[in-house]
């Protein structure tokens, strides 16, 4: 990636995203393993855990040490409401271990932690600090801790998703996927198969971070830190780009599992009426984006229900990592997603397309304007 602009701001966010993997890979352990005081329910009844809280805290930590000279502004999912109830002394304890143990082991990833553990204030802190509303202006940064936390409860596919916008525009993505295995068809089978499948097959490698900055055309996969083993530059990174194909019969799309804000049945019709084959690649969060950014996917259509609102942490990361992989994504009606409105996608033409190239976006757009009268969205 030549050009020297924002070069110093990936390379934080990169091994920071690593970090913020690690994390989330003991935690899920846990959860699966036990059941305790770790998953709580939001307002909207969406669950949230100590992973989600523990890495926002950490990621804030981080970013604001490596960007002293800078008024930083995160913006983020997490609240500290839930945590700062007295009634939730227990998990808030539980987030500032895992906090600590995690700036622990930052010399391995090459960054600076705390000289001392940090308190319950400061972990809050950390946390609430991340309050920024974005805007037109300024530099934002973009943080999802857990996108995809119904997945990373069960087990299965989530990531951990830090963008950076400045005046309005997404200029780096980092997408860590710490579920994600190497080989498309394992994406089928639920994540506690893989380590029986690892037994059977010496290309098992389970995990990634991708990454990018905006005009590189590059998109760049490493694999994650495991073990004893430190975090090197570029730790063993290839490239990654779109799939080729652009016979929509052939193509595969991806569409969000939950069923609550999008709408499967619409997906399902056009799917059909377009003539696609193949059976829908149904995954948690943004590794939808991941898997068309490394060709393991073509298609990615999401169409909200009535009333439901898109965020921007939902999507800064992922939409950036396609388009400099060489895909498009737009909104249904063909125009770009406007990340300089605040926490909200506001404007979005009905939801939101993603494809691995010109032609398969143009064949999708004109199938959604021709079946859009009769979905009843």
């Amino acid at each position: 990636m030549g050009d020297p602009k924002y070069s110093n701001e990936l390379d934080i966010a990169v091994r920071v995203v690593h970090m913020a993997c690690c994390l989330c890979q003991r935690v899920q352990e846990s959860l699966v393993s036990t059941t305790d005081v770790q998953v709580r329910s939001k307002d909207d009844d969406s669950p949230v855990t100590v992973a989600d809280w523990s890495v926002q805290a950490t990621v804030s930590y981080m970013l604001s040490e490596s960007f002293k000279n800078e008024k930083i502004s995160i913006v983020a999912e997490e609240d500290v409401q839930t945590l700062s109830r007295p009634s939730s002394s227990t998990l808030l304890q539980s987030v500032v271990k895992t906090v600590n143990d995690c700036l622990a082991q930052s010399a391995k990833f090459g960054l600076k932690g705390p000289i001392e553990s940090l308190g319950p204030s400061q972990v809050l802190e950390s946390i609430s600090r991340c309050s920024s509303s974005g805007g037109p202006k300024g530099r934002h940064w973009v943080l999802d801790p857990v996108d995809g936390t119904l997945g990373f409860v069960r087990g299965d596919q989530y990531a951990i998703a830090l963008a950076l916008i400045d005046n309005g525009e997404v200029v780096i993505g980092v997408l860590g996927c710490p579920n994600y295995p190497m080989k498309k068809e394992w994406l089928t089978y639920p994540h506690k198969c893989y380590k029986n499948m690892s037994k059977l097959s010496d290309s098992w490698d389970e995990g990634c971070v991708m990454y990018t900055k905006r005009g590189s055309g590059e998109v760049w996969m490493q694999p994650l830190i495991e073990g004893d083993r430190n975090f090197d530059w570029p730790n063993l990174a290839r490239q990654v780009e779109v799939s080729s194909i652009n016979d929509i019969t052939m193509a595969t799309f991806c569409e969000p599992v939950e069923k609550a804000n999008s709408s499967h049945s619409f997906t399902a019709g056009l799917a059909h009426s377009m003539g696609l084959r193949n059976q829908p690649l149904r995954v948690y969060s943004m590794v939808k984006y991941a898997a068309i950014a490394r060709g393991d996917a073509e298609i990615f259509m999401k169409f909200s229900r009535a009333g439901y609102k898109e965020k921007i942490w939902d999507h800064a990361a992922g939409v950036l990592i396609v388009q400099e992989a060489g895909g498009v994504v737009t909104d249904a009606g063909g125009r770009p997603l406007d990340f300089s409105r605040g926490i909200y996608l506001e404007g979005l033409d009905r939801g939101i397309i993603a494809c691995s190239g010109y032609a398969l976006h143009e064949k999708i757009i004109a199938a959604v304007y021709a079946s859009w009268d009769s979905s009843n969205l």
